[in-house]
């Protein structure tokens, strides 16, 4: 069972839970059993132990997701734990490390990697308090600076002087904590703790920060970027980020909304789309493309043509694709590799059917996660959709709430879904039966929830029915109305929430000023 504990982690269990023991013990612990220690302290949230293993570590490395991963001791994976108690332990530890000058153990540790850490939705610590993306960047950056200060202010070490440490992490920057990230970023070179930015998400920050802030991050290491929602990017500013600095790592790249319009194109504009593919084509590790609510009818070919990787993973839900797009992605040397594919807001079957269950079968020996959320697909697609489907075996997730298919479709459908044998997620829509009649879709958010809730339990409870019937407890399956967890989103919403409502006062007070 994936829950056994090994004698040693039993052990390891009972040495951590007194931390006034564990702490005096410390100094008599032989190197290679710290990471069982850690992980011990981890699972039974001893954080005053785990900010003494980190103080003390006596390692080259320290991996906070292999150390917390499946691990012979103990098979459970804790890296979705983002306990606030357990990580704060973990860097003011980190911290402390730097100035410890009575460990027995000689400082070797040279890189730190905080990137395996998974934000999730359901946490199982017992503090129920989980420290997220965003705090964990603005936490280290605090204890940079910390740090620096005492190290001029106090006499220490010189030894403490000749410390570097790598420490990896995915960075998220917004307005609230910009400031103090760049300042962290600019006092890189004098601190022990050198933060190395593997991915970097941005949100709510104003176009001269971000251009300003990617520079310092060292482009050269990132892997990931996500520049989102309020992030005013537009295609002429992407091309001058394109051609201003290079990312000769990156593999994962996502566009905020409306990056590119193609229904206000001039010449000049296709020549930067153009640039824009071709600069994309020399980031040879680009893998994941992500440029959802962007209007790019006609133009996919042009974008995409250029990589010289095949795409693993394609967002380019709601950008108003027509045939010859879905015909060029159908028939492209990505369509084979697709691991995660989202078309989301194209009508798929009145549009392009054929096209679309070609590229499904092109995809269908690697496809893990497939959505496709307000397409209107409707009861009388159904066999098509279950023919496009069937050859893909390795689906793990499939998502398409906001189609308007009956409870009875959705029963149909289920019984499909059940001979799917890695199927583990399954987000369906409300059932069309359930709301008003004569309700258009796509729902707006006014009407979204007045549907008979009743009906709908009843349905749902049926759907897992069916599930059982078919031994597949475990598929879970929900309707998540208003989309899918984020992390990121939900622990800055007030901050991004706060920026919306100025945004929309400062439109009506332009709109006012015109009357």
């Amino acid at each position: 069972r994936g829950t056994m504990k090994s004698l040693r982690f039993i052990s390891a269990e009972a040495f951590v839970s007194n931390a006034e023991f564990a702490r005096k013990s410390l100094g008599g612990v032989a190197h290679d059993l710290f990471p069982l220690l850690f992980k011990a302290s981890y699972l039974l949230e001893q954080g005053e132990v785990i900010h003494e293993l980190v103080k003390n570590w006596p390692l080259v490395d320290f991996n906070i997701g292999k150390l917390l991963g499946t691990t012979v001791d103990y098979q459970e994976d804790l890296s979705h734990r983002t306990c606030s108690v357990c990580l704060e332990s973990c860097l003011t530890g980190l911290r402390d490390y730097v100035l410890n000058q009575s460990s027995p153990y000689m400082k070797k540790l040279k890189v730190v990697d905080l990137t395996g850490i998974k934000d999730v939705e359901v946490q199982f610590c017992e503090c129920k308090k989980r420290m997220g993306r965003w705090t964990r960047t603005q936490l280290l950056s605090k204890l940079c600076l910390e740090l620096l200060v005492y190290l001029q202010q106090t006499q220490c070490n010189p030894g403490t002087f000749e410390i570097s440490i790598d420490v990896l992490i995915d960075l998220y920057v917004t307005e609230r904590n910009y400031e103090l990230v760049v300042q962290a970023l600019l006092k890189k070179c004098y601190c022990p703790l050198k933060i190395c930015c593997v991915a970097f998400r941005s949100d709510n920050l104003a176009l001269q920060k971000f251009f300003y802030i990617i520079k310092l991050t060292d482009p050269s290491l990132l892997r990931k970027l996500e520049i989102v929602h309020n992030v005013r990017l537009e295609m002429e500013h992407l091309e001058i980020l394109f051609n201003s600095i290079h990312f000769p790592l990156l593999m994962s790249l996502t566009l905020p909304a409306r990056t590119f319009n193609v229904r206000r194109f001039t010449d000049a504009d296709e020549g930067i789309l153009t640039n824009i593919g071709e600069k994309m084509g020399e980031m040879t590790q680009l893998t994941e493309l992500s440029i959802s609510f962007s209007i790019l009818t006609g133009r996919i070919r042009k974008l995409l043509s250029p990589l010289k990787t095949p795409l693993k993973m394609l967002d380019v839900s709601n950008c108003s694709l027509n045939h010859a797009d879905m015909a060029y992605l159908a028939n492209s040397f990505h369509a084979n590799h697709l691991e995660a594919l989202d078309l989301s807001g194209h009508n798929i079957h009145d549009l392009y059917p054929s096209t679309f269950f070609k590229l499904l079968s092109h995809s269908s020996s690697v496809l893990r996660s497939l959505t496709l959320e307000d397409c209107n697909i409707q009861d009388t697609h159904l066999n098509m959709l279950i023919l496009s489907l069937s050859p893909c075996r390795k689906l793990q997730e499939f998502k398409f709430i906001g189609n308007p298919l009956s409870s009875q479709a959705l029963k149909q459908l289920f019984t499909f879904l059940c001979e799917l044998p890695m199927l583990k997620t399954v987000e369906f829509p409300v059932p069309k039966d359930c709301y008003p009649t004569g309700i258009t879709y796509p729902i707006d958010d006014a009407s979204l929830c007045r549907f008979d809730q009743r009906k709908y339990e009843s349905v749902a409870e049926e759907l897992n029915l069916i599930l059982l019937q078919a031994n597949r407890e475990d598929v879970k399956a929900s309707t998540p109305l208003f989309g899918s967890y984020d992390a990121a989103v939900e622990e800055t919403n007030n901050e991004l929430g706060a920026y919306l409502i100025k945004s929309f006062k400062e439109t009506l007070e332009k709109f006012t000023t015109s009357l």
